[in-house]
């Protein structure tokens, strides 16, 4: 599609950062990048106010209330910026004839099934947090008919805060730690995540709205990612498999929630990398 200005919410988190680092190699693009600061998606009249000034080809909808364990007392904020921001959004969007890219999660599904989910799989959220995001799927959808809702997993970046980097300084200053090895699923490198919208946004072939699912390639626990992390940084840190039961959090986690990614490769061509090649190279930029 002929794309020459986008929107791109969220701008300071991990994937709306890797979006901005992207965008240097676009010449000819006007990107507009807004966080809460430059625009809080929860206003309606301020996110009128944005499109009737600008022509935007495309929104990418990075913004999110992540703070998975938070959510379980903030409830409404949660909504306020997973469901109804989104809803105002797509509006927009429909109304300024304008596609939208939206990123929605795992968490969405209840981890029970055995084999990985599909994009028209069943959702059952076990918390707020997924709650809140299939909800604002769900919004984008119904909205604006231009949409595609990119549901990713266990996202982490060279940007912000994320279990890489916690991992990183943990191992480098305590010699043993837990982690819990119960919950599995499929890491994701946001510089790949960019990558993969990026291409569909600058695709040829013609914006195929719906459900796509994206995460690296590989199935592993949290435990394993430590260990994979331990071994990329020559720590000498010991690391204990704990369940989850003995790491009692506010919010229930799903224990299966792979993401299964045909889709969006065949679809759209896109090549997604190993987890591990990925881990390395954010690792590496972090060292």
């Amino acid at each position: 599609m002929s794309v020459k200005k986008i929107l791109v919410t969220g701008a300071n988190g991990q994937l709306g950062n890797e979006c901005r680092q992207l965008a240097q190699h676009f010449n000819g693009v006007d990107f507009v990048f807004t966080d809460v600061e430059e625009l809080s998606i929860t206003d309606e009249l301020a996110i009128e106010k944005i499109f009737a000034q600008n022509h935007f080809d495309c929104c990418i909808n990075a913004a999110a209330y992540t703070a998975v364990d938070n959510a379980e007392k903030d409830k409404e904020t949660a909504y306020e910026i997973n469901a109804n921001a989104v809803g105002y959004l797509a509006t927009a969007c429909k109304k300024y004839n304008c596609k939208l890219i939206h990123i929605s999660t795992d968490y969405v599904f209840d981890g029970e099934k055995e084999n990985g989910y599909l994009e028209e799989d069943t959702t059952g959220p076990i918390n707020i947090y997924g709650s809140s995001k299939l909800l604002g799927e769900q919004l984008a959808l119904e909205n604006n008919p231009q949409t595609i809702v990119i549901r990713t997993s266990w996202v982490y970046s060279y940007f912000g805060k994320n279990f890489v980097k916690t991992m990183m300084k943990l191992m480098q200053e305590r010699p043993e730690i837990s982690v819990v090895s119960d919950q599995i699923g499929k890491p994701t490198y946001a510089a790949d995540l960019a990558s993969a919208i990026f291409k569909i946004v600058f695709s040829s072939s013609d914006f195929k709205p719906g459900m796509y699912h994206y995460s690296n390639k590989g199935v592993i626990s949290w435990y394993d990612f430590a260990l994979a992390i331990k071994e990329i940084g020559n720590y000498n840190c010991q690391i204990n498999p704990i369940p989850s039961s003995a790491y009692p959090v506010p919010a229930k986690r799903p224990h299966y929630s792979v993401l299964i990614t045909d889709k969006i490769e065949s679809v759209y061509g896109i090549d997604i990398p190993q987890w591990k090649e990925s881990l390395k190279k954010c690792m590496q930029l972090l060292s």
